[in-house]
């Protein structure tokens, strides 16, 4: 698996993200890509051929591993790394459509563009606010739950973290009760609750940087409620002014006439 291109696409979207999305594509890459792709699958990579069990029944030891392993660590792992990075591609292609329609606005001479050239159009970084904000919030919603299911499939699947020493086994075509082995079991536990650890992990900041987006965007909110309010309170009080004024004229001029009748 090509694991440099995701890390392209993923650049990408790293240039517009929070301060806790950079944190967040740091441990992705470093300590769960890099080690499914350097450590694990080196441990794992022997899973078929050293699971040994005590009978020589052709067919047993094959139908044994597919029972206790219905698929295998790395892959699962891998497609977990794959659902939860792909949510963050529905933030890439807002940005590109975006760029699309400055580039379109300035190749077309609008003067609401207020870029000089295109290379400055490449190089902006978008705030996240107005309808990128809820693509960039929708992404992180999509993330924990990739996050959650998988965990829940991963302990299911497996019957919890651990890698047993023995299995027993008596599916057909096993002519009885047979005991299986797991090559380098306790190495493959740690493992296993270090990517689930890591895992946690992710989930912990895709949720924080999801209440720092909802925070922000409440307080922008009241803080633009506030501003409306002040602003409507300020002509309140000058149309009150004016009010006043033009009844002080008005009183001027009727005490004028009142004067000009009585001489």
């Amino acid at each position: 698996m090509d694991w440099g291109a995701l890390h392209t696409i993923l650049g990408g979207v790293n240039k517009h993200s929070t301060s806790i999305g950079k944190i967040w594509l740091t441990v992705l890459f470093i300590f769960r890509i890099m080690i499914l792709v350097v450590a694990a699958e080196r441990v794992w990579g022997d899973e078929q051929d050293d699971f040994v069990c005590n009978t020589l029944q052709p067919g047993c030891r094959n139908v044994c591993y597919d029972h206790f392993f219905p698929i295998s660590h790395i892959r699962l792992w891998a497609l977990q790394l794959i659902f939860v990075s792909t949510p963050a591609l529905l933030v890439a292609m807002h940005v590109a459509y975006r760029r699309h329609e400055k580039k379109r606005q300035f190749r077309k001479g609008d003067q609401k563009c207020e870029f000089k050239d295109i290379e400055e159009i490449r190089k902006q970084r978008f705030r996240i606010e107005g309808s990128l904000w809820w693509t960039y919030t929708s992404s992180i919603f999509f993330r924990l739950i990739f996050e959650a299911v998988f965990m829940y499939a991963f302990y299911f699947m497996y019957d919890g973290f651990r890698m047993p020493r023995l299995m027993k086994c008596n599916a057909w075509p096993c002519p009885n009760t047979v005991d299986c082995f797991v090559s380098r079991p306790t190495e493959k536990t740690v493992f296993t609750i270090f990517m689930i650890a890591v895992s946690s992990i992710c989930i912990l900041l895709n949720v924080a940087e999801l209440c720092y987006l909802l925070t922000k965007f409440f307080l922008r909110r009241s803080k633009k409620a506030g501003n409306s309010k002040q602003q409507n309170n300020h002509e309140n009080k000058e149309e009150t002014k004016q009010n006043e004024m033009n009844e002080l004229i008005s009183d001027s001029c009727q005490n004028t006439v009142i004067g000009f009748s009585s001489s």
